[in-house]
């Protein structure tokens, strides 16, 4: 029941979302809200998002096809199906983004090597690449000798491309409220949060029931997503009390929009809320640490993480570099203040529909669960 639920509100997004595309192909940019000023918008926010989540899944899944954990055996695969669904999800939407997607070309025959964004492309093409290898290797009958090796190179690239969003944003000098150097550190401990709170709701929700691993699964990702929401919480905490300590002029304007501005309810309803006090309060809990429950818990970590990535990008774009400027011209694109237009919601709910969709069609027609007489055995 909770699969075809989960099923129609894939295909009702991406309904909505063929609308969206239908508009940004049709009009390009125009009916969006960003502009000159705030030029990130949702669909940058969405990028950084799922591309989080296709790294960090990978990491998860480190634990069973390269580290050999005898409690996570079997759950590799499905791991790294969430990071091929969820990695093509990021690049759609910071596709859409760009004005000249046509001129993708350059940066693969004309590179420069220096560019943050460059190596990003780069690092992004041969991690999808990587994790096709992975899944079909992991997939055959007989093991392979090339998985580790496989593997080992996603894992390092993963922490590479983790930490090379938080680069992307860190060096841009003129937003203090990112240039900071703990930035980039942040970024593979968020990714791989997120990573361990799809693979909860893979197996809380769609995880086979004669699995014996699966209660011990579930207890594990649980209590590793807790110490994980700490530990963000902790970066959270630095990152505030620093800014306004500082009282620097753009990094605690930036905080104070976070806190008590425009973006203040998402901040402490969805992104504190929700997405960190709930599942910190329920996962500490044995009755919160089985099935549906924890799945949800899962979901509620995602939708934390998704609003943390619009609460850093949103703010800090919503100041302007040099005071004044918004007073001197004006225009529909022209604007500081931003919230996402219905074209930028659709496109998104499209996209969400698409990898959710993908991910429960995985589910169902490939092998990514131990088969019954493994999953039977004795559980380590």
């Amino acid at each position: 029941m909770l699969k075809r639920l989960l099923y129609l509100a894939g295909a009702l997004g991406l309904l909505i979302g063929l609308w969206g595309l239908y508009d940004r192909f049709a009009f390009g940019h125009m009916h969006a809200n960003y502009g000159s000023y705030v030029v990130w918008g949702l669909w940058v926010a969405l990028y950084m998002f799922f591309a989080g989540v296709a790294t960090g899944a990978f990491m998860v899944a480190t634990l069973d096809l390269l580290f050999e954990l005898p409690l996570f055996r079997g759950s590799g695969r499905l791991a790294l199906w969430g990071s091929l669904v969820t990695m093509p999800a990021g690049l759609l939407a910071i596709g859409l983004d760009l004005g000249h997607i046509d001129r993708i070309w350059k940066v693969y025959l004309q590179p420069n090597v220096n560019s943050v964004m460059a190596q990003l492309v780069w690092g992004y093409s041969i991690f999808l690449a990587i994790v096709i290898i992975s899944l079909w290797l992991s997939l055959r009958p007989q093991p392979s000798r090339w998985l580790k090796p496989v593997m080992v190179a996603g894992l390092v690239l993963a922490i590479f491309l983790s930490g090379g969003i938080g680069a992307l944003l860190g060096v841009n000098q003129s937003r203090v409220s990112w240039h900071v150097s703990n930035l980039p550190t942040q970024f593979p401990v968020f990714n791989l949060t997120a990573g361990v709170a799809l693979l909860l709701i893979a197996i809380g929700w769609f995880g086979p029931l004669h699995d014996p691993r699966r209660a011990h699964q579930l207890r594990a990702l649980s209590l590793a997503l807790v110490v994980l929401l700490l530990v963000k919480g902790y970066y959270l905490w630095s990152d505030v009390s620093q800014a306004l300590y500082q009282n620097s002029s753009h990094g605690a304007a930036a905080i104070h929009l976070v806190l008590f501005g425009p973006y203040g309810w998402a901040f402490w309803l969805l992104q504190l809320g929700i997405g960190m006090l709930l599942p910190l309060i329920v996962l500490t809990m044995p009755a919160g640490r089985h099935g549906f429950t924890a799945g949800l818990m899962g979901v509620c970590v995602l939708i934390g993480l998704a609003v943390a990535r619009a609460n850093i990008i949103f703010p800090a774009l919503s100041l302007p570099e040099l005071q004044g400027l918004g007073d001197a011209f004006h225009g529909p694109h022209l604007s500081f203040t931003y919230s996402p237009s219905l074209m930028e919601w659709a496109v998104t709910a499209g996209i969400v529909g698409a990898a959710t969709i993908g991910f429960l069609f995985g589910t169902d027609r490939l092998p990514l669960f131990p088969p019954a007489s493994v999953a039977t055995g004795t559980a380590d």
